[in-house]
């Protein structure tokens, strides 16, 4: 059937009600003895009416109204127009027949008539609606039930951007979501407001909806973690818009092309720390900046946050080539005026740090360089110690030697009150900051943070890839909790760190409350499409060895000190015998070359809070 055709069919539908509405309104009022006392009546309300009713339809564009994607603005339409229709009949009613001797009504009897005209005309679109309402788009697609969270400006925009590109999209909206109670039962654009945040789940299954849409961009990072937990109980798949400022700084409009996909960290239930970094970094223009470690997940940020803000030479210094490599071609294209300069080596090394301070004289360094995998540590104690503890007291003494402005060390939450070996050496790295802060004319600080999401082995990646084998998802213990931040997040405590730094503190990012990871996999396997226990499995293996049910951010001597950022604190370092330390450490040096000699005792001595024997 072609459009014309379609067209004229509504036109003589819609022209036949009109006829059909005029009928009953004279049945009703009894009046049908007066309808054909002159040639003029019939004429005027079976011919005329009806088609300056019809006439006033196709005016309003009625007819180019898709009813299945019907609006309540849509009905408004057809009301004004039997009104409009129905005043102007009244009207040439006392024109025509003013002598009194033609069809009479009373005035409440066109009233009447408007409404029946209305429920008839709209009682046909409705029958159109329903028996039209697609499975497929007009492209053959198949259609995805879809409910919006958010009853607001965005929503608005995402419901009409849905209903005006019906033709191309895959979406047939049933249902808003908003957790002002004004709100619920009212329409926007034609869809109700079933409820609040409570209602989502059993929204989810009333309407078999498939896809969930969460258009609330200006709302609080907590606020839509525990609407998207709810979200996740649902097994939809749930689609989200991007912040205010997000599409602020991408010049984008609201639509559903900037849907993206929830993250994991959009279940972290804290808002993201919030730094000025380019104000921050105004300390590292025209600096020679070093980048221990730069290869890794916060190494390699680092060097593409510093990169952008012209630094005399940027110098990346890791034992990984491969890492070392990849990180090279991405800061060369995008910073071709970049100095830049990719040295392979190992922190380990003395003579090899020693040069590298030598020829390049830098004036700020980040030390990234580390081991940080718990389990194959606590098999391998002493490399954690050559590594971490030596390898940082290397580079920390040519900071001193060759007199660098600033030191920053990347540390963890591990190194308070340590159970594994990685932690404690961790911790030691912080003491030898401290140390060589007390006797040098360089700023030593340390920059303490949480697991961190997404970077190389952590637990992120592991869960990913063992849903992407059929699982199962390994999970320690269904209790344990982490606290976690997301990579920019570390990288921007650790430049605060570096612009703020007076020497000797500990930076401490407020990381909100812990995370189970428990949650963490469940929450990863529905982002995957999958059921969790159903789809993928979830399997409990058992705390690894040096493992903790939780992590402390401070040992609690240090305190804290508030910092110009609400979220960033500073540890006050504790006090100890400088002098035993040094001996200390030339101690663990000897022993830790025979790999026979178990060293934790020793580690134990210099970090009391180590508990060693919690395996």
């Amino acid at each position: 059937m072609n459009n014309l055709f379609k067209k004229i069919l509504f036109l003589a539908t819609d022209f036949a009600l009109v006829v059909i509405s005029v009928v009953i309104t004279i049945l009703l009022t009894e009046n049908i003895q007066y309808l054909f006392l002159n040639r003029v009546t019939p004429f005027v309300y079976l011919i005329a009416f009806p088609s300056l009713t019809v006439v006033l339809l196709y005016l309003f564009n009625v007819y180019h109204i898709m009813w299945e994607y019907s609006e309540l603005i849509d009905y408004v339409r057809i009301l004004v127009v039997t009104f409009f229709s129905s005043a102007a009949l009244y009207i040439i009613h006392f024109i025509v027949f003013s002598a009194g001797n033609g069809f009479s009504f009373q005035p409440s009897n066109y009233l009447l008539l408007a409404l029946i005209v209305f429920a008839l005309l709209v009682a046909a679109r409705i029958i159109v609606g329903l028996t039209k309402k697609p499975s497929k788009n007009l492209n053959g697609k198949d259609l995805h039930n879809v409910m919006v969270i958010g009853a607001g400006a965005a929503g608005s925009i995402i419901i009409n951007d849905i209903k005006n590109n019906a033709s191309k999209n895959k979406y047939s909206i049933k249902c808003l979501i908003d957790d002002d109670p004004n709100k619920k039962g009212s329409i926007l654009g034609g869809v109700t407001v079933v409820g609040g945040s409570g209602e989502i789940v059993a929204a989810a299954k009333k309407y078999n909806i498939d896809i969930i849409i969460f258009a609330i961009p200006s709302c609080s990072t907590s606020k839509k973690s525990a609407i998207l937990n709810i979200c996740q109980k649902t097994n939809c798949t749930i689609k989200i818009l991007p912040s205010y400022f997000q599409m602020i700084s991408e010049d984008a409009a609201i639509d559903t092309t900037k849907l993206r996909e929830v993250q994991i960290e959009d279940l972290l239930g804290r808002d993201p720390i919030d730094i000025k970094v380019g104000k921050v970094l105004d300390y590292v223009m025209d600096r020679t900046v070093l980048v221990t470690g730069g290869g890794g997940s916060i190494g390699s940020e680092l060097c593409r946050q510093i990169a952008c803000h012209s630094p005399k030479r940027l110098i990346i210094f890791d034992i990984y080539e491969n890492n070392a490599y990849d990180i090279q071609n991405e800061l060369i294209r995008d910073y071709p005026e970049l100095d830049l300069v990719v040295l392979i080596g190992s922190v380990r090394d003395e003579n090899r740090v020693d040069s590298v301070f030598d020829i390049y004289r830098p004036d700020l360094v980040f030390h990234a360089a580390a081991h940080k995998h718990v389990p194959l540590m606590e098999n391998s104690p002493n490399e954690s110690i050559k590594n971490n503890v030596f390898g940082t007291f290397n580079v920390a003494s040519c900071a001193d030697k060759y007199r660098v402005k600033r030191f920053v060390l990347i540390s963890t939450d591990k190194a308070v009150n340590p159970t594994n070996i990685m932690g404690a050496s961790k911790r030691i790295c912080e003491m030898i900051i401290q140390y060589f802060n007390s006797r040098s004319n360089t700023e030593f600080v340390a920059v303490r943070f949480g697991n961190v999401l997404g970077s190389n082995g952590s637990v992120i990646p592991l869960f990913t890839k063992q849903i992407e084998n059929g699982g199962p998802v390994t999970v320690t213990d269904p209790n344990i909790i982490r606290y976690f931040m997301t990579i920019p997040e570390a990288v921007s405590l650790v430049l605060q760190a570096g612009a703020t730094a007076n020497g000797g503190e500990i930076f401490v990012l407020d990381m909100g409350e812990p995370v189970k990871i428990l949650d963490l996999a469940e929450n990863l396997i529905r982002l995957s499409g999958f059921i969790p226990y159903t789809d993928i499995k979830i399997e409990f293996t058992g705390l690894r060895p040096g493992e903790k049910m939780y992590e402390e951010k401070l040992l609690a001597e240090e305190g804290l000190k508030r910092t110009d950022n609400r979220l960033i604190h500073i540890g006050r370092p504790i006090n100890f015998d400088e002098e035993v330390f040094i001996k200390k450490l030339e101690q663990l040096k000897e022993k830790m070359a025979d790999d026979s000699c178990d060293i934790r005792a020793i580690v134990g001595s210099i970090v009391p809070t180590y508990n060693y024997n919690n395996e």
